[in-house]
């Protein structure tokens, strides 16, 4: 199966559960909603009818008054039902009144009903409303009018109604509304949701697709690319990709560069053998002619360069004695409590001149008063190698970023340049023996024993050294144990 029908079957599996479950939600308690919101206002309108019914009934219990059939109550009830109405409701057309509103004594018999059929007269005490209302509680309750239709169901809520000032129950008003008159407005806003469900997920798939479309191109640009490094032949532009795709892109280009031809590998593995020996060539050849009658400014040349090379070679052999002494070492030589602030200016004053030399400013992002307990000598050793190698990497005239904090348990120093820095696939090997990357000035590769010294060093003294890219540039940052405060 291709890679771009996998990804968008795969988006479009995530979206449409996510939008099956989400709107199967949202519509299951769509209708719930509306019955509670209705039985808030039938809570409402029974109570303030049960206040305005409280002269009748108690007329009625103490016998005096007109029949409740012919009460003002009575009368004005009725006017409600005759009432003309035409309203428009967020669209939907109202044109009834749905409120049954029936009347029981303290016994539960009902004296007065609105209803197209009067219960007059019959006992109404064991139905949940009444009953509820009569011991005192909440009286609620949702019944069929017609048996196995789910659409004739009535809600019913009725309120008590007391002799003034909280006095005796005289009676039970009970409000009654058919819960198809919302029916209407339930099924609208479940089909507004449905409908608004189904644009979402038609645009989240849309936008699926030209995801999926954009990462499809971008890797078979990826994939052309690679075949023509297969094939060889003329070098072809690396793929303008961003991302990690675009690093990927860089990283496949540096592995074309090294994955050309067997006989650009060879002229480079000799040309690497030649510069190996170059110095030793060098050497040889000004000794013997030392050894005959030259001219002062030819022997004064001679002289200089068996300086130079042998100052290479001095350097790589006092590297490599320095990473194999702190390899012998278990623990630092000589540690003794050092001011680490104090230190890093040591070092950064004896790199003034060369800082100067390439225009390069120091810049402070962060720091703080360290003191910890560590072998000075060592300290100065690797941090004078971490700022050779950002003086190698950094542009002329740029900004090296310095930070010095403290973490719980740990004292670290950070140092950024801003040069073409490292692939994070090489990050691994960076601080290993005779590993390093080329310069940008075309000064060629170092030995990469800077950083393996540097990275001994942070051993020995309980931490680490590690890198992060830096865009532009490369951070290294140079851990060590501290448990001082």
């Amino acid at each position: 199966m291709k890679l771009g029908l996998r990804l968008f079957l795969a988006f479009f599996l995530i979206a449409g559960l996510s939008a099956f479950f989400i709107l199967r939600v949202i519509l299951a308690e769509v209708k719930p909603s509306v019955r509670e919101v209705m039985e808030d206002l039938m809570v409402d309108s029974a109570n303030v009818l049960a206040v305005l019914a409280v002269d009748e009934l108690q007329a009625h219990a103490q016998g005096s008054g007109p029949p409740l059939a012919d009460s003002r109550l009575a009368q004005q009830l009725r006017e409600y039902a005759q009432r003309p109405v035409d309203a428009q409701i967020w669209g939907l057309r109202k044109q009834s009144l749905d409120f049954r509103i029936y009347l029981t004594d303290a016994k539960g018999q009902v004296l007065l009903d609105t209803g197209e059929r009067p219960a007059v007269g019959q006992d109404y005490s064991r139905w949940r409303d009444v009953a509820l209302a009569l011991r005192g509680e909440y009286g609620a309750r949702t019944s069929r009018t017609v048996q196995n239709d789910d659409s004739s169901h009535v809600m019913y809520v009725a309120a008590p109604v007391h002799a003034p000032g909280r006095g005796e129950l005289l009676g039970v008003l009970t409000v009654a509304k058919p819960l198809a008159t919302v029916q209407r407005f339930i099924d609208r806003a479940e089909q507004r949701i449905l409908f608004a469900g189904l644009f979402l997920l038609g645009l989240s798939l849309l936008i699926g697709v030209a995801v999926t479309a954009w990462l499809v191109l971008t890797v078979r640009r990826l994939r052309d690319y690679a075949q023509q490094v297969q094939a060889g032949g003329q070098r072809q532009a690396v793929p303008q990709v961003s991302g990690e795709l675009g690093e990927l892109a860089q990283a496949m280009d540096a592995m074309r560069a090294r994955l050309e031809g067997r006989e650009h590998i060879e002229q480079t593995v000799r040309a690497l053998t030649h510069e190996l020996k170059s110095p030793l060539a060098a050497l040889r050849g000004a000794g013997e002619l030392l050894q005959e009658e030259l001219a002062a400014p030819d022997r004064q040349r001679f002289a200089s360069q068996v300086v130079e090379q042998s100052e290479r070679l001095r350097e790589l052999v006092d590297r490599m004695l320095e990473l194999s002494k702190l390899e012998l070492q278990s623990a630092p030589a000589h540690p003794e409590r050092v001011q680490l602030e104090a230190l890093l200016q040591r070092v950064l004053a004896r790199a003034e001149p060369r800082l100067s030399q390439r225009g390069l400013r120091l810049q402070w992002l962060q720091r703080e008063a360290i003191a910890l307990q560590a072998d000075p000598e060592q300290l100065e050793l690797a941090l004078s190698n971490l700022l050779g190698n950002a003086l190698d990497f950094a542009p002329p005239g740029s900004a090296l970023e310095l930070r010095l904090w403290r973490e719980p348990g740990r004292a670290c120093f950070s140092l950024r340049d801003q040069g073409p820095g490292v692939p994070a696939l090489v990050w691994a090997q960076l601080g290993q023996r005779f590993f390093s990357t080329p310069r940008p000035d075309g000064g060629g590769k170092g030995s990469g024993l800077g950083l393996a010294i540097a990275r001994q060093v942070a051993l020995l003294h309980g931490g680490g050294l590690r890198f992060e890219a830096a865009e532009p540039g490369l951070r290294v940052i140079f851990t060590l144990a501290s448990h001082s405060t």
